[in-house]
């Protein structure tokens, strides 16, 4: 007796055929439908009717020839960019900067405004969301994802803000509001977390599964990847190092009511700066502290030993327990530190527990918050968009 059929089985590989295909044409760039059915296995008849297909929804588009032996040249194909967008959003206590991507990852628009005398979160973001479309030449009908950085809490259940100390009018509700005001799926995500995924992304991390990586600039923040994955918690709080016991440092006995706790007030960027003063070496900010010390070679070595020391005991409490073969420093005074001081970190580490790790500067420089805001919108809208071909 013959088995009986699987419903729906020729509509499934026909999507996951389209979703192999559009992969291959945005890591591989413009191809043929030879090459198309020559990558994924497909004969030509079926190669050809799958790039018929996505061309007729709009989500491939011709963009040239290339040219062969015999006969017309081939048509080449790529992903159709303005086929979807999203838009990434960083909020601090004093601005809002807002990015518009489109599918391809492309950033085609940017805005940056000032959050100072408003306190209307719902308009802050509207105005940002929009005005980066707009920048973007999009459709606000093309954007299927807005993903917010922002310090403090997410909830992992809800999606919502449940605690960001420097942004008070940041509270659970909010994400509902924001949903029903623009129209469009809106994420939350912890600013230390997004920049730990631009990091696996392209940066220090890339290819390493296990890894943590350690915000040091105004606060202190960790981000924890395990198998690929962010560990968030129950209640959104791992990685609140800053809130660390650690000797030498008041323990704040109310957290929710204090900005700053123990491991914040030994390692954050203000501590940085007092340790700078004390050796000697003065800045506008903790991260030009850092900077001359380094210039100053030897005479800068007992600063950057005092800050490793200091670094050391918040890395060395989560290496013990994660076990991590990688630690990223980012951050202002991470970046600052750069080598010299990473090299110290993983010195002391080592030296003070069983674990050690290796610890390396971030290699995303440049707004690392938001382009982890980008690409947690792009994985959503494309699992949207390329799923959903027949």
């Amino acid at each position: 007796m013959a088995s009986p059929r699987l419903p729906g089985t020729p509509r499934l590989l026909r999507a996951l055929n389209d979703r192999s295909a559009l992969e291959l044409l945005l890591t591989r760039g413009p191809l043929t439908r030879a090459q198309l059915g020559e990558l994924t296995g497909l004969s030509k008849v079926t190669a050809s009717q799958l790039v018929e297909r996505l061309e007729e929804r709009g989500l491939v588009t011709r963009v040239g020839e290339q040219a062969g032996g015999r006969g017309p040249n081939a048509q080449l194909y790529a992903v159709t960019p303005s086929s979807a967008h999203v838009v990434g959003v960083v909020v601090d206590a004093d601005r809002v900067v807002a990015a518009c991507a489109d599918i391809t990852g492309t950033v085609v628009g940017r805005v940056e405004q000032s959050t100072k005398d408003n306190d209307d979160p719902v308009g802050v973001v509207h105005n940002a969301v929009v005005q980066a479309a707009r920048s973007a030449k999009a459709d606000l009908g093309t954007v299927k994802r807005v993903v917010l950085g922002t310090p403090g809490l997410v909830d992992p259940g809800t999606g919502d803000i449940t605690f960001a100390w420097n942004l008070p009018r940041w509270h659970r509700g909010l994400l509902a509001a924001l949903r029903e005001d623009l129209h469009t799926p809106v994420v939350f995500g912890n600013d230390v977390n997004l920049a730990a995924v631009a990091e696996a992304h392209d940066g220090a991390a890339k290819g390493v599964d296990d890894f943590v990586l350690i915000w040091i600039g105004g606060g202190v923040g960790l981000a924890i990847m395990l198998g690929g994955r962010l560990h968030q918690g129950s209640t959104g709080a791992a990685g609140e190092i800053g809130y660390l016991p650690v000797p030498g440092a008041p323990i704040p006995r109310d957290a929710y009511r204090r900005s700053k706790g123990a491991f914040q007030q030994v390692a954050a960027a203000d501590a940085v700066r007092a340790v700078a003063r004390e050796h000697g070496f003065r800045g506008g900010s903790a991260a030009e502290a850092v900077r001359t010390a380094i210039a100053a070679g030897t005479k800068g070595g007992p600063m950057l030993d005092e800050v490793a020391r200091r670094l050391a005991l918040g890395v060395a409490s989560t290496c013990v327990v994660l076990d991590p073969p990688l630690v990223v420093l980012s951050g202002e005074v991470g970046q600052a530190g750069g080598s010299a001081l990473a090299e110290r970190v993983q010195h002391e580490v080592a030296a003070i527990t069983l674990v050690a790790p290796r610890v390396v500067v971030s290699e995303v420089a440049e707004e690392p918050v938001l382009k982890g805001a980008l690409l947690t919108g792009l994985h959503a809208a494309r699992d949207e968009v390329f799923g959903s071909t027949v």
